[in-house]
């Protein structure tokens, strides 16, 4: 496959080809997502790409906005463990007809500029049912003045942002404005990368919120220390200790 060859002849551009995935997972269901989780936090994504066909198993494409954002998520993710593979990753080796040949949407160039209008019209609708869904930091009612974080299911009713009185440090740590649709394992591998790590535990009736235990309470401050604030999708997640 062309894209395996590595080289500086390759040019920067707004994809990033990225090889040596699990091929054990799920491309609908849970790579496509769990990628875009991962790398969102890098810029805008525009489409990410992967296909059940055997020739490019273990294999998907992210397409970034602009070159700055794959070129970041290149530096910082090259060997980040996904799904307990290190990723390897690079520029892809064109832009788009590689791509579109495989999808089977591959179209002449006099005629991509309709071919992306029409993939934009598609992306808008998505973002627009992701904002109904509370993904969207541009609608008020996803995070703002009524956030989700009055449904967290600790004794004494609801908790602001800030609570009046916060846990003291241990081991286990309380994860708020999670995406909805984040998997266990998705949070796990940003989790992952921090000695102590023990599991991540979502209540699946509570949307938004996770716990993440580690062995002792200082593996659970440094983990804290690496991930406050990290970006997943549109959301920056909130990380604090939990009340025992």
């Amino acid at each position: 496959m062309e894209e395996v060859n590595t080289g500086n002849e390759i040019p920067q551009n707004m994809t990033i080809y990225i090889n040596n995935l699990n091929e054990k997972i799920k491309i609908d269901a849970e790579l496509k997502k769990s990628l875009h989780a991962v790398f969102s936090q890098f810029g805008k994504i525009l489409e990410v790409l992967a296909f059940k066909t055997l020739k490019h198993k273990g294999q998907a494409w992210v397409v970034f906005e602009d070159v700055s954002s794959a070129t970041s998520a290149i530096r910082q993710m090259q060997g980040f463990p996904f799904y307990d593979k290190p990723m390897r990753i690079q520029f892809a080796k064109t832009k788009s007809d590689i791509i579109a040949k495989a999808d089977g949407t591959f179209v002449p160039r006099e005629r991509r500029k309709r071919h992306e209008e029409k993939g934009k019209k598609r992306k808008d609708q998505h973002d627009a049912n992701q904002a109904a869904m509370g993904m969207n930091p541009a609608y008020a009612g996803a995070y703002g003045t009524t956030p989700p974080l009055s449904q967290i299911p600790f004794p004494g009713g609801a908790k602001s942002v800030i609570p009046e009185a916060p846990a003291p440090p241990n081991n286990i740590l309380f994860v708020q404005n999670v995406p909805h649709d984040t998997t266990p394992m998705t949070l796990q591998m940003f989790f992952l990368q921090f000695p102590g790590f023990k599991e991540v535990r979502m209540v699946e009736a509570k949307p938004g919120i996770a716990f993440v235990e580690y062995g002792d309470e200082m593996q659970a401050t440094v983990a804290v220390q690496g991930l406050q604030g990290l970006k997943i999708g549109q959301q920056n997640i909130l990380i604090s200790y939990a009340k025992k």
